[in-house]
């Protein structure tokens, strides 16, 4: 993987043009094999890189995200470019209106290569549920990438972006970032608008960063979160940046034992590590308790899965999404129309929706959700008083095998130790911390408060440099230069 420092300062040196890097990049997406790319965006890529060539030619300086050649994933709308979800039911989706964070980004002069896979409408935690087929994984291509932003996670360990635009509901920046040796993260609610971005479950989905260094990951995040007045829950960001200091003497860091439970030996042993790394550096280690954790899948499938109901209800053929043959009713055309649009893990969180909030049953499970999700986030906070940041695994595991059989109950545990931070809104991290016995990357969670964003990242820094990146993918696929 490079670097933005490293790509940005061999265009400035003219090591290599923009356009030359460009259709490198360009190139290496279209050969490769991993399927991180549902659509490649050459004439757009080249245009962008043609204006950074022209800059340099000109003398200009670069601004922090300029000329660097980026995925964005396939459920962030870009102007005049297919937006599909990796759906059947928007397969031919054109949207005529930018999201507000790739406007932001494209403002900086982004090179955009192409549009990520991903899980359809972002339900999955492993990348096959797409239209368009599975994501591979670089490290190993008979694993899977992990979902949902799979593309983006495989493009950047794989060297076919530089770095990339995904969005995490319930894990879906960090756990693909674990499973591929990347870094990524999950900003506050609210830290980036979510315009643009294809509804799956509102009140939890938030666009993030998945880059090949904490630094990177920093400078994308600074990039998007710009105020956006046409997002009424945006509320920005602190640059995160400057608060990159690689120091975390006397920060308090937690432990609690519940998210360590049942982990296979190379997993906890490189978390044991990780501990070790940072109490090294500094920082103290807390004993602390998270009782609430074992509540935290059912809550976030209930409350996503209610959400997904409301925001798919769209899709029907009439307003929105693919249009089966007309049948003889209305009725009848809409539900042919969903049958064939959505695949088979979007039905069942439908059906899961929609049963939780029938009548009757809206109290039992939808209303009782409501309550325990405030109980999770007043859980939180209260053991954020007796540390600053809490240490988790990303994912229980290493990557799974590619096709491997499970019942839907286990592929959700992957989301485990994520999806407390998109509960509670608060800002949590993925790096990679080590490797099993088979080579696959393992992950290291750092979560904080709402707003401590610059803390988090800050944190992993720490990592990063005590580690020298040593952990962080490294293949022979893609861009080699």
């Amino acid at each position: 993987m490079y670097t933005i420092r490293e790509i940005q300062d061999r265009i400035m040196t003219k090591q290599i043009s923009c356009t030359e890097l460009t259709k490198l990049y360009l190139d290496a997406a279209a050969a490769d094999t991993l399927n991180a790319y549902i659509t490649s965006t050459p004439e757009h890529a080249l245009a962008a890189a043609g204006a950074v060539d022209r800059k340099i030619a000109a003398g200009e300086s670069l601004r922090p995200l300029e000329g660097v050649p980026v995925c964005v994933k396939d459920n962030i709308s870009t102007a005049g470019i297919l937006t599909t979800c990796a759906s059947r039911m928007l397969e031919d989706y054109v949207p005529f209106y930018d999201a507000h964070a790739w406007t932001l980004l494209k403002g900086q002069g982004a090179v955009l290569i192409g549009k990520g896979n991903m899980d359809e409408f972002a339900m999955g935690s492993t990348g096959e549920t797409s239209r368009f087929g599975s994501t591979a994984n670089p490290v190993d291509p008979r694993y899977v990438a992990g979902g949902s932003s799979s593309g983006c996670a495989a493009a950047v360990a794989g060297n076919l972006a530089v770095c990339a635009m995904g969005s995490d509901t319930g894990g879906s920046v960090r756990l693909p970032a674990a499973y591929c040796g990347a870094v990524g993260f999950k900003p506050t609610y609210g830290a980036a608008s979510r315009r643009g971005l294809v509804a799956f479950a509102s009140s939890f989905d938030q666009i993030g960063p998945i880059g090949g260094s904490v630094e990177d990951v920093a400078a994308l995040l600074d990039a998007i979160t710009g105020k956006d007045p046409g997002d009424m829950t945006h509320r920005g960001l602190t640059p995160v940046r400057p608060q990159l200091t690689g120091s975390v003497k006397g920060l308090r860091v937690g432990l609690a034992g519940e998210f360590f439970e049942e982990l296979p030996a190379s997993v906890a042993a490189a978390l044991t590590e990780a501990v070790s790394v940072l109490e090294n550096a500094g920082a103290e280690i807390v004993k602390v308790r998270f009782p609430l954790l074992q509540t935290c899948l059912p809550l976030y499938y209930i409350l996503s899965s209610a959400e997904a109901s409301s925001n798919l209800g769209r899709y029907d053929g009439i307003r929105y999404g693919h249009r089966a043959p007309e049948g003889d009713t209305l009725h009848e055309t809409i539900c042919r129309s969903r049958s064939e649009g959505f695949g088979a893990e979007v039905k069942r969180r439908i059906l899961l929706g929609t049963y939780v909030l029938r009548a009757g049953y809206k109290d039992d499970y939808y209303g009782k959700a409501q309550k325990l999700r405030l109980t999770v986030r007043a859980e939180l906070e209260k053991l954020f008083e007796s540390c600053d940041l809490l240490l988790t695994p990303t994912v229980p595991h290493t990557a799974r095998q590619k096709g491997e059989s499970l019942e839907p109950v286990q592929t959700y545990r992957s989301d485990l130790c994520t999806v407390p931070a998109n509960i509670a809104g608060v800002p949590a991290v993925s790096v990679p911390c080590g490797r099993d016995e088979n080579g696959l990357p393992i992950g290291l969670q750092l979560m904080g408060r709402a707003f401590r964003d610059g803390l988090v990242l800050n944190a992993a820094y720490a990592y990063e440099l005590a580690t020298a990146g040593a952990y962080l993918a490294k293949t022979d696929r893609g861009v080699r230069l």
